[in-house]
């Protein structure tokens, strides 16, 4: 909090004091700027001549979503997305691209890895409005292009950050919605000033009391961006803060606890002598990210280009739960308290990250060639552990007198990538592309696990990624494309300490992805067609069994595919009325699914063989639709409906595991006032399921098989999802 507020004075005077210096821009300088600006994210965004199936949303588009409070919620009617949270859209959130969860979705900013490197994904709400910090976001489904991180399998996301104004500009913003929720926010920049220097900083905050039970929130961040704009040169330093105190929501509830309070959650529920149930008031999940970003590029020539990103990411932060009735041997009390002795206890998980990312590449564009070619370095170090801060038995365990090493490990990791893209125009109509990396990883984790178990883990891999593709455009309006890649993946920290604790392994998995597609744009109307072909070997899916850290625990699989098509249309009507929609039908499979199931003595396991079963978590039909009706220019209507199809909460597609279909009708609003000076004042309003549909999403599922009744004992968890809800929104732009 103190780190935050101090960057946030900082940022407020050095924007006073350039406020002096505001100079003319021509035209020649806005040109050279976002000629500059594009060299930074070259290497991980692609055009239209790239045969890859993609959907950019601009900085206009973002600022309209930005009512969803956070960016999985902002794309979520984009095509094959499936969002999900545990506590209303505030706090957790997730999606997933063609099924394919957030662990396997590359995300960066400026080209620069967003995914954590152990855990592999990322954790919208540790960084609030990373939306609202965008100049544009690009999703790539599929495999997507090469860069840093851990490699694509259902998709990629480009996010590319404010980049500079011509002039001086500011908005600032209030929100108020259901669950108590309250957004606010404001964002302040230069433009660039007559010696070429720009500055711009943005703060958002947002509190809620969340859907559920415990489950409120408070997120800040801050985005601080200075830069310097030569005539062939760019240097940029980019400050990307946040802070998050989030109470857990992540343990799902019964079905019966559900139909009794909607809004239940068991996490920090303990009981007295008496019998009587208290909830403790801060089981909560609480992390500072900061990322530091320092960008060079330089036109060396007409048709050369220099690319150089350093980044410096630190991350610390812990879980407090409150755990009652356990046993001492549990949490390293057995000094303290007799061995088996129970107790209620109060602990701690902490968790301290660093990572430090370079990136280097040069591009070469002249006459049909355009070529990159560059790489990564990443080292990143995580430390894990746990303390006991308070015991009913023993009190005098205090923060001054705690106990630790009963989960005391360190996490190491080095990924080095290099990659050489190609795209040649044989033709005004048809070009090849090419796009190969290679990718080194080494990985160690050491130290005791939360169950005692000893961790002593070391691995390399070394992957190679090779797409090629063709892109034919048939004229200025349609083209069509085919693409094939390789994409290779690790699995990560908590996937690797589980199969370690059963004495198992865990492979990395490996997908080939075919792709064709047919785009076309004429006056009103556009259309893109895309079929898929994603063929696994080793495919890590969902177990449906979730760890007491909320992690959904994975599995390979030896052969599965998920193949589809993905339909795009729109038509503008006239200038009052337009409709845009996207569709996409697939079936997704295990061939030969080899289920390990736990037997009703609950220690023994025996496998059953469960025949082709669907993937966990992918539904076969998801599609969305938007309707806008624009009365007069300042003002516009939408109804947003989205459909997401029936699926499962494991990979066997039992009836007892059966996720119910949803479909949820949107209404917004707005309405923008013209003000003086050429600033302007908008009135927006969201209203989200406007039918009121009860439906739940999965927490956890799991069964434990009779072999002589042949017959499963099923566990089912649910998040119950809220019904009609609303969201305004006030920004007045200066």
């Amino acid at each position: 909090m103190g780190a935050l507020h101090k960057m946030l004075c900082t940022a407020a005077v050095v924007l006073a004091a350039t406020n002096v210096t505001y100079g003319q821009t021509d035209k020649r300088d806005t040109v050279r700027t976002k000629q500059l600006e594009r060299v930074i994210i070259t290497d991980s965004r692609v055009s239209n001549k790239a045969p890859l199936t993609t959907t950019t949303l601009n900085r206009e588009q973002l600022d309209e979503e930005k009512i969803s409070l956070s960016l999985p919620y902002m794309l979520e009617n984009q095509p094959s997305v499936v969002t999900s949270s545990e506590n209303g859209a505030v706090g957790v959130t997730s999606m997933r691209i063609r099924g394919v969860d957030a662990t396997r979705i590359n995300v960066n900013i400026n080209g620069i890895s967003l995914n954590d490197a152990e855990s592999q994904t990322v954790y919208w709400y540790n960084i609030p409005n990373l939306g609202g910090m965008s100049q544009s976001v690009q999703l790539q489904r599929g495999v997507g292009a090469s860069n840093g991180g851990t490699a694509a399998f259902g998709g990629a996301m480009n996010l590319q950050t404010l980049s500079t104004a011509a002039q001086p500009y500011g908005s600032a913003d209030l929100g108020w919605g259901s669950f108590n929720t309250r957004q606010y926010g404001f964002t302040v920049g230069t433009g660039l000033t007559k010696h070429g220097f720009t500055f711009d900083a943005a703060y958002n905050g947002l509190t809620s009391d969340g859907w559920q039970r415990g489950g409120q929130t408070k997120q800040q961040s801050l985005f601080l961006n200075a830069g310097w704009y030569g005539e062939k040169s760019l240097l940029k330093f980019i400050a990307i803060i946040g802070d998050q105190h989030t109470g857990i929501t992540w343990n799902g509830a019964t079905e019966e606890e559900l139909d009794n309070d909607p809004h239940y959650n068991s996490r920090g529920s303990y009981t007295d002598s008496l019998g009587n149930v208290y909830y403790y008031g801060n089981e909560t999940d609480n992390y500072l990210q900061q990322h530091y970003q320092l960008y060079y590029s330089r036109l060396l020539s007409d048709n050369l280009t220099l690319n150089a990103a350093v980044d410096y990411t630190l991350g610390k932060g812990y879980t407090e739960s409150y755990k009652d009735n356990k046993k001492a041997t549990n949490f390293a009390m057995g000094d303290m308290i007799a061995a088996g002795v129970r107790s209620d206890f109060i602990t701690r998980k902490n968790m301290d990250n660093k990572a430090l990312t370079a990136n280097l590449s040069l591009g070469y564009h002249k006459d049909g060639l355009t070529a990159s070619f560059g790489g990564s370095y990443q080292h990143y170090n995580g430390d894990h552990l746990g303390e006991v801060i308070w015991s009913q038995l023993v009190p005098t365990v205090s923060e001054d007198n705690t106990v630790t090493g009963w989960d005391d490990n360190t996490g190491e990791k080095n990924d080095a990538v290099l990659f050489a893209k190609l795209n040649y125009e044989f033709s005004s109509h048809f070009n090849l592309y090419a796009d190969l990396q290679a990718r080194f990883v080494s990985y160690s984790l050491h130290g005791i696990d939360d169950d005692y178990g000893q961790i002593d883990y070391d691995t390399t891999h070394l992957f190679f990624n090779p797409k090629v593709g063709l892109n034919y455009r048939i004229d200025d309006n349609q083209r069509f494309y085919f693409v094939a890649g390789i994409s290779n993946r690790e699995p990560n920290r908590t996937d690797i300490k589980e199969a370690c604790a059963d004495n198992d392994t865990i492979s990395p998995e490996t997908m080939l992805d075919i792709e064709l597609g047919y785009q076309i744009k004429k006056n009103r109307f556009h259309f893109e067609g895309n079929l898929y072909a994603m063929l696994y070997k080793n495919q890590l899916t969902a177990t449906g069994v979730v760890t007491e850290s909320g992690y959904a625990l994975m599995e390979n699989v030896d052969k599965s595919y998920r193949i589809g098509a993905e339909l795009v249309a729109g038509y503008q009507f006239d200038r009052h009325f337009s409709l845009e929609g996207n569709l996409t039908l697939s079936t997704n499979k295990i061939v030969d699914y080899q289920y390990e199931v736990t037997l009703d003595d609950w220690y023994s396991k025996t496998v059953l063989n469960m025949g082709t079963t669907d993937l966990a978590f992918s539904p076969s039909v998801v599609g969305a639709a938007i309707f806008t009706y624009r009365p007069v220019e300042q003002a516009k209507l939408q109804l947003v409906g989205k459909y997401v199809g029936e699926q499962y909460a494991d990979n066997t597609s039992r009836e007892d595991m059966l996720v119910e279909d949803y479909f949820l009708l949107n209404l917004r609003a707005s309405y923008t006032f013209d003000m003086k000076n050429h600033n302007e004042l908008e009135c927006q309003l969201a209203v989200n399921n406007i039918l009121n549909h009860q439906y739940r999403l999965s927490a956890y599922a799991y069964g434990v098989y009779d072999p002589v009744a042949q017959t499963f004992d099923n566990y089912r968890g649910y998040f119950q999802q809220p019904g009609i809800n609303f969201m305004a929104r006030v920004i007045y732009r200066f």
